[in-house]
């Protein structure tokens, strides 16, 4: 990789922005968006970078918080002085989606009216709206063109709506790991995810306690969506068919152990109305296939980068192709590069210096070319 340094200790921010209408017709008001920054804004304000992040999550993209914090930002490997988002070149904003559960307006968020917190009867929001909002948050700084929107899985989804909702708001686009809609069987395995947290005794209609949420179907909705994230490959290499470590109470194999850990600690750092309400966002975000995709990409001006994963089953390798084919019906500039790796979906937050080169090189390619 490019470099071993980060950004260091970082401040997690929020911005209260103003009145937001949604797709449904409902009003936020106020939207509030929890955001990090990085790098430093060029006085023509021409060097910002917006990273989108994915399902679970959040705007701490790199560095730490704290002195103490044992581990970085999902994309420290990407995002830092010398590395692919240089922080010497570039100022990176990373934000949470609205919908969340990380600051940002979302089911956790206070009712005014209430006084209570929303749960399930915070407004649907789409990945239309996630942008929206993002949108407002780059305002906020006096920026009319981002140099590039960024982002994998869910975060290519919003990187891709950016291209078309605000086409003369950014110059480049970079989508790795995505799709321009859900498969039945992506949806498949996000609607198994909600139908545990709906089945846990827990649930309550979504309007669950602090001291009782359920931590049960969450638990369960997780390790269901983090089977999908790894390939046979890796799971092959990591686990085999190896008992686990210590009894086997819970699990006869070490896979079963692995899946158990990753569940349960998901539950400490996210809310399970988020994940209803961002799994959803994710279902219902289409832009089509074939003529459609291409007429809905066509208002888009910005270039592209679309990379994908050999070894990635969930968003596989032909639905970025799909993107890529319809960008080229409509005559849009689109780089495309498929990576050879063994890690599955996560590839694309995982360290490889292939993935940096054609990144940076990307960034740093003259407009005209």
């Amino acid at each position: 990789m490019g470099s071993n340094q980060s950004v260091g200790i970082v401040e997690p921010k929020t911005a209260v922005l103003g009145d937001l209408r949604l797709d449904n017709g409902s009003v936020l008001s106020p939207t509030v968006v929890a955001y990090e920054t990085y790098g430093t804004l060029s006085p023509n304000k021409d060097n910002a970078i917006l990273v989108c992040h994915a399902l679970s999550g959040d705007a701490h993209a790199a560095g730490f918080h704290s002195e103490g914090e044992k581990r970085p930002g999902w994309w420290d490997e990407y995002i830092g002085p010398g590395k692919a988002f240089d922080t010497n070149q570039f100022f990176i904003i990373s934000s949470n989606v609205i919908g969340g559960c990380k600051g940002s307006s979302g089911p956790m968020s206070i009712n005014p009216v209430s006084g209570k917190p929303y749960g399930s009867s915070f407004p649907f929001v789409s990945i239309k709206d996630m942008v929206a909002a993002q949108k407002l948050l780059v305002e906020s700084f006096g920026i009319q063109r981002l140099l590039c929107v960024a982002g994998g899985s869910m975060g290519g989804m919003q990187a891709l709506q950016w291209s078309i909702s605000y086409p003369d708001s950014l110059e480049n686009c970079i989508i790795l790991a995505s799709s321009a809609e859900h498969s039945a069987m992506q949806i498949a395995f996000n609607e198994v995810g909600r139908q545990a947290i709906l089945s846990d005794p827990n649930w309550n209609n979504g309007l669950y306690e602090d001291s009782a949420t359920p931590r049960k179907g969450l638990a369960l909705a997780r390790m269901m969506g983090h089977i999908t994230y790894l390939s046979d490959h890796k799971m092959r290499e990591k686990f085999g068919r190896k008992p686990p470590i210590g009894n086997l109470l819970n699990s006869d194999f070490a896979v079963g152990s692995y899946l158990i850990y990753q569940g349960e600690s998901f539950v400490d750092r996210f809310d399970a109305n988020s994940y209803i309400y961002v799994t959803k966002a994710l279902d219902h975000f289409s832009l089509g296939k074939g003529q459609e995709l291409t007429k809905a990409l066509s208002p888009a001006h910005c270039r592209f980068l679309v990379v994908s994963y050999s070894s990635d089953w969930l968003y596989p390798p032909s639905q970025s192709r799909e993107i890529v084919k319809s960008l080229e019906a409509s005559d849009k500039r689109v780089f495309y590069v498929e990576l050879t790796t063994n890690e599955g979906h996560d590839s694309f937050l995982l360290p490889n210096q292939r993935q940096e080169d054609v990144i940076r090189g990307f960034l740093n390619m003259p407009v005209n070319e």
